[in-house]
């Protein structure tokens, strides 16, 4: 690293310090809709100020310049370990080979959950891992730009990254207030380092004794002063507008129909709080539809939810077997010969629904005409692409159909696999009303399938209404253990509710069990083809439902949401009296034939229309194009208002025959007619009356008039006066227009949209250069 040109003091390097930890504490907080509660943030500005202050005491001892920036990564290893490491460290904040292995899970565990979550997403531990080590790198590069490179106006990028980010996420982007801190946080940085700067020169100027030491005025004008900050700062802060308004959000998920391809939170499914919020909007899209007989109206599943990270649902993380072709798919795990089953083949054609997984009957055992690459996964047998979408996609799946019996169910063994035992897996800290209601819904069951039956019955009872307005209004939406224990207290929700309840009382009466988002039956048309019939399946009939897991039968799907789906024979009450055969389970419960709530219009999961779609585009599109018109002629507002503030001192009697030469000169440099800041006034002067334009004996009179008067102001006596105002604006006006008329169109266009002047000047600031008197 090359040692600054300009040593700093202590003081000055800790106001340097103090301004570049408020901008990234202030940048931060750009994250906010993205992330539930507060205590990440607090985290994050431990972090960057434990890097960025570490860089200052290492300073402060002298610490060669090149091993800064190395300290300061150690630094923040440290500080990692200490908040991270937990007992595989030493001491707590010396890493050892556990802490490096323990960062590795812990980093797997945040892409999972970024994926897995929706946001607001909750902060646990994983997803606080890498929020830490990613605040920490970014205060590692705004220190090494600001104290090491010198250049703080670079600041920007790094500090811009927490405020681009939730334009990629949310359509609403970044908080306004937040931007507008981060904004006002870059400038304070800026001056800072402006006060910082001219305070080293001049001290280093009053160290030697042939320096020359020039004293800035006591007074400056704000426009001139700030013009280059503000330049920075608002284009900063429009780039960050730009591209929050313009990149593709993911606020609603590619399985609901969404025409966006990017996706961060929930590989396209964001399991719960994304389908409550679709649940609520009225308008439905097409998802697909297939071709099956009368008979045959399975559940598609999409993805598969069965472990816990913290209080939220996620799907495993297994790595995708490339030796898991869909052309020939495994037996499902648990089921036994002894279980009836029956294979169906049922072709399918995707309309708008777009996503990595693909929607499958369970159990399939093959399926035939996808193209691209596509995988299944151990256990839950769900189907997921890694170079593709569903998009377009029409394929032939075999489903396998599970007949079980009353008593096959009844008789299974209580043994739970060691393999499955993580599905049984509950926190050892629970709301007691979840305890509590197992125990009494289940009592005097005489078997694991009756407990399951009666917790079934007990969520479709009259006590329960399907609602997807009252979580939202009482604020407990989602699939937590808070949010279940609130649920089972209103008794009002959705199937999110209903499923993840249900799968949380089975666990804790000792069945395994998991949850399958996807889609119900859909609803069947006129159309038939060679004996099948058509049925359609659109975003209303997006649904969450658990399996319960029975040993020589496997996952055994239940419903327990009331007005939705179908409730299977084996599960209804009284199934099992007589013969102890299984009633059809194809007999919808109501008599809607898609299985939608009834009397219920904010049942549906809507996609966006076209028509919306084309106002959404519109509504994007109009605020992105007045945002670039405003950076393309930001700078010249800002020349605009530097005119202005010359005009003011003329006209106050500030130095008036200074200003007007300033814009004068100023205005030369634009045009390219001369202008060098080595050139004095009575050279430019005579260089510039050679002009085609200055012919005129007014412009020309009044170019030499205005060269007198700043040449008197200058070298004579400092006489304060605003007798010669109007006529210094005269001449002013004179020698613009001469110089303006005698430029070509295409000049005066570039002179306009790009003033060089301005960015001579904003050059000058930031290089701490001093402008000559010279012109």
């Amino acid at each position: 690293m090359r040692p600054d040109p300009v040593p700093l003091s202590r003081a000055q390097r800790l106001a340097l310090t103090a301004a570049s930890f408020l901008l990234l504490a202030t940048a931060a907080m750009a994250l906010g809709p993205l992330i539930a509660g507060s205590g990440w943030w607090w985290l994050c500005a431990f972090i960057a100020g434990g890097v960025l202050f570490a860089g200052t005491g290492l300073r402060a001892l002298r610490t060669p310049a090149s091993l800064v920036p190395v300290l300061e990564l150690v630094v923040l290893l440290l500080l990692l370990t200490l908040v991270f490491g937990g007992a595989t460290s030493i001491a707590l904040v010396i890493p050892t080979q556990g802490t490096f292995e323990a960062f590795g899970a812990l980093m797997s565990g945040a892409q999972r959950t970024i994926e897995q979550q929706s946001v607001p997403a909750i902060p646990v531990p994983p997803l606080l891992f890498a929020l830490a080590l990613g605040m920490g790198l970014l205060a590692f590069v705004v220190d090494l730009l600001v104290q090491t490179l010198r250049v703080p106006a670079l600041a920007a990028v790094p500090a811009l990254v927490p405020v681009v980010v939730p334009g990629f996420i949310i359509e609403a982007g970044a908080d306004a207030p937040a931007l507008v801190l981060t904004a006002a946080a870059y400038l304070l940085l800026l001056r800072v380092d402006v006060r910082v700067r001219r305070r080293a020169l001049l001290a280093a100027g009053a160290d030697g004794d042939d320096a020359a030491t020039i004293v800035p005025p006591n007074r400056v004008p704000i426009v001139s002063t700030l013009g280059a900050s503000l330049g920075l700062a608002a284009v900063g802060l429009l780039t960050a507008s730009i591209l929050a308004a313009s990149t593709p959000s993911i606020s609603s998920s590619l399985l609901l129909g969404s025409p966006s391809q990017g996706t961060l939170f929930g590989r396209g499914v964001s399991p719960f709080i994304d389908l409550g919020r679709d649940l609520r909007r009225p308008e439905a899209s097409p998802a697909f539809h297939y071709f099956a007989p009368d008979a045959d109206r399975p559940y598609f599943t999409l993805l598969t939810l069965d472990e816990f990270e913290g209080e939220v649902w996620g799907a495993g993380n297994a790595a995708v077997d490339g030796d898991n072709t869909v052309d020939a798919m495994p037996k499902p795990e648990g089921l036994s010969d002894a279980v009836a089953t029956a294979e169906h083949p049922i072709e399918v054609v995707v309309d708008e629904v777009r996503t990595t997984w693909l929607p499958v009957p369970y159990p399939t055992t093959r399926i035939e005409g996808l193209s691209g690459s596509w995988f299944w996964d151990e256990g839950s047998l769900s189907v997921r692409s890694v170079d593709t979408n569903t998009s377009g996609q029409r394929y032939r799946a075999t489903r396998l159909e599970v007949e079980p019996t009353v008593a096959q169910l009844r008789e299974a063994s209580t043994d739970v696999p060691a393999d499955l035992e993580g599905h049984l897996a509950l926190p050892e800290e629970m709301p007691p009303i979840i305890a509590e209601t197992a125990a009494t819904v289940t009592a005097g069951a005489a078997s694991r399938y009756d407990a399951a039956v009666a917790i079934q019955s007990f969520l479709r009872s009259a006590q329960f209404d399907y609602s997807t307005e009252a979580p939202v209004a009482e604020g407990y939406d989602g699939g937590g253990f808070d949010v279940i224990a609130t649920f089972l207290e209103t008794k009002a929700g959705y199937c999110v509710h209903f499923a993840s309840t249900m799968a949380v009382l089975a666990r804790e009466i000792g069945i395994p069990s998991r949850i399958s988002l996807g889609y119900t039956q859909g609803s069947p048309t006129q159309e038939r083809v060679d004996g099948v019939q058509r049925v359609e399946v659109d975003s209303h009939d997006l649904h969450a439902w658990p399996e319960l897991y029975f040993e020589g039968v496997g996952w055994v799907p239940f419903e327990p949401t009331p007005g939705r789906g179908t409730v299977p024979g084996y599960s209804r009450p009284g199934a099992g009296d007589g013969t102890g055969a299984a009633p059809p389970s194809t007999a919808p419960v109501t008599p809607d034939a898609s299985g939608r709530p009834e009397l219920d219009p904010d049942r549906g999961l809507a996609g966006q229309a076209g028509g919306s779609a084309t106002a959404a585009g519109w509504q994007r599109g109009v605020p992105v194009a007045l945002v670039v018109v405003f950076v393309l002629l930001l700078p010249a507002l800002l020349r605009i208002g530097q005119r202005w503030s010359r005009r003011r001192r003329i006209a106050r009697g500030e130095r008036p025959a200074d200003a007007a030469w300033d814009e004068v000169i100023a205005t030369a440099r634009d045009l390219g007619a001369g202008g060098d800041a080595a050139e004095t006034a009575r050279a430019f002067a005579n260089a510039v009356a050679e002009r085609a334009a200055f012919a005129d004996a007014a412009a020309r009179s009044a170019l030499f008039e205005l060269r007198d008067a700043v040449e008197r102001e200058r070298y004579g006596p400092d006489i304060a006066t605003t007798a010669a105002a109007p006529a210094l604006l005269v001449d002013l006006a004179n020698v613009r227009a001469a110089l303006v008329a005698d430029a070509p169109p295409a000049v005066r266009a570039r002179a306009l949209l790009a003033p060089r002047s301005l960015f001579d000047a904003a050059r000058r600031r930031a290089f701490g250069e001093r402008p000559s008197l010279g012109a």
